[in-house]
Formats: C-alpha cells, structure tokens, sequence
C-alpha cells in the first residue's frame, strides 16, 4: 500500500501551506501528487437573512481559493510535484467522497473540526462518516499545539494503537510502506482491567504476555521492513492510556485502524480512534479495514 496521491482538504483555517510542507516528507516513500480540495459550503453564500443564494459572493470565496492555490502550486511545480485543484460548493464530506473517487486518492488529510454531542448524535463525525464511506485512509492532521509548535515531520516517529482487530492488518500494511520515512515506531495495546483475572501473579501477567505475543508479531512484521518496533502493553481506559504512551514514547503521531461498522451507541459516545481524533493534540492517522460483503453496497 502506497501513498501516491494526498487529497489535501482546506478551508484556509486549520490547514495552510505550512501544514502541507511538513507532509512532503512523504515523498521519500512514493508521493508525488498533490490534489487541493476547498469546499464552500453553502450557508457561506446564502443571504444573512432567510435562505436566498448569492452567486457573486461563492464566485468570490472560489477566487479567493484560487488564487490562494496557485500560489501553492507554483511552489509545488518548483519541486516536481503534480498538483490539481477542486474548488466546489455543496455538502463537504459528499465533496471529499467525490474527489476520492475522481482522483483516486491514497490519504485524505483534514483539519480538526469540533462539534458538539448533539451534533454527532444527528450528524455524526465528519472523519468517522468519511471513512465509512471510503477506503481511503484519513489524516486527522493538527500540526500546530496550543503553544503554536509545528510537527514538520509527523511520520518520523509513530505510535500504533493496536486492537488486534481486521483493521489492524490494513494499518500494519500502510505503515511498512512508508519504511523510508519512519525512523521508529512503538506498538501499543491497552488491556481493560477486567480482563486481569485470576487469583494469582501467574494466571494475570498471563494476560500481559499473550498481549505481549502478539504485539511481538506485529513488530516482526515492521522490522521485516528495516522499521526499529518497540511493543508495550499498557492497562486501563484506552483513550487514556494511548494518549499516555504517544507522550512517553515521545511519538509524532497516532495511528489506528478502524472499522467502517457504525452503531447508534458508538455515534453517541465515539469510538476509541474517533475519541483520539477529537481530544488529542498529535496527528491521527484513521486506516479503514476493508468492508464486509454485506457492507460494500
């Protein structure tokens, strides 16, 4: 699995060019095309007072892109890079899907967008709806924290939160592949408390070492690759254990699988990838397994 192709989604708030240029590390592995997507939605160009549309203002929101965007490009084309652009109006994760499928994208990098529990209740995340829809991993990116620090290498030490689940195995694939960016990666899986059953030492460090054991696999598979893998098994709430061990393990960026099944329970409390990509400060890097036969309509 490569990533060739980045669908680059702006709105000009979260993401600028600094972000992009701290993605270009990539290009060691094998990117080499860059497609800009700016979506106007389209309460930006409706009248301040009831629902009238203003054609003169979305003409103006999509020159202002343009202009924003060729000026990119110009520094793009100056390094070999193949760039296109997509200035559109409507609904953004149909327009994200859209230019998916059009451009036959590898990663999808966006901006943090908050909403409230109400809002996902009946809207859902737009991240979480993305990939649903998708097979296309997505970049949750933040590159810049509260103190305005800058990632400009967020590959070069990542953390996998690892479930040992179906989408884990896409995950593990997407990583090896970037072997020529990463410098080191930590392998982490979060036991619930629960599962240290037993009444004695023996029977509960049983758990560890089973967890243990499969992490082992896992990282074999990266130093396969010439990636340096450390395992650790960590106890307790997983959202925050991970966010303990991207701290320790002084990661770069937290990457998860995730499967494209949805529940009304997990829309409304989130699931653990989906937590990471709303609370955490880091980049998460969303890997959707593949779809079920039953789910690929």
């Amino acid at each position: 699995m490569e990533i060739k192709k980045l669908l680059f989604v702006t709105s000009f708030e979260e993401l600028c060019f600094d972000a992009l240029r701290s993605l270009l590390e990539l290009r060691k592995a094998s990117l080499n095309h860059i497609v800009f997507l700016n979506v106007i939605e389209r309460d930006k160009v409706a009248m301040q007072r009831g629902t009238g549309y203003r054609k003169q203002e979305e003409v103006r929101l999509r020159e202002m892109a343009n202009i924003r965007f060729i000026d990119w490009a110009e520094t793009l084309f100056e390094q070999g890079m193949e760039v296109g652009v997509h200035i559109v109006v409507g609904n953004l994760v149909k327009q994200i899907a859209e230019a998916v499928e059009k451009e036959k994208a590898d990663l999808i990098v966006i901006g943090h967008q908050k909403k409230s529990k109400l809002q996902h209740l009946y809207s859902g995340s737009d991240v979480i709806t993305l990939i649903q829809r998708s097979k296309t991993p997505v970049l949750v990116y933040k590159y810049m924290d509260d103190q305005g620090k800058t990632a400009f290498k967020p590959f070069d030490k990542p953390l996998l939160a690892a479930g040992f689940s179906d989408s884990d195995r896409q995950a593990v694939l997407l990583l090896k592949g970037l072997q020529s960016v990463i410098k080191e990666i930590d392998i982490v899986h979060t036991a619930e408390e629960k599962q240290l059953i037993g009444d004695s030492a023996m029977s509960i460090q049983k758990t560890r070492k089973e967890c243990r054991r499969k992490l082992d696999e896992i990282c074999e598979q990266f130093e396969a690759q010439g990636i340096t893998a450390r395992p650790h098994v960590y106890i307790g709430d997983a959202l925050t254990e991970i966010e303990k061990a991207a701290r320790e393990c002084e990661s770069t960026l937290i990457a998860a699988g995730i499967s494209g099944k949805s529940s009304w329970k997990t829309r409304w409390t989130g699931s653990i990838p989906q937590k990471l990509a709303e609370n955490s400060m880091l980049p998460i890097l969303l890997i959707p397994s593949e779809p079920h036969p039953d789910e690929s309509a």
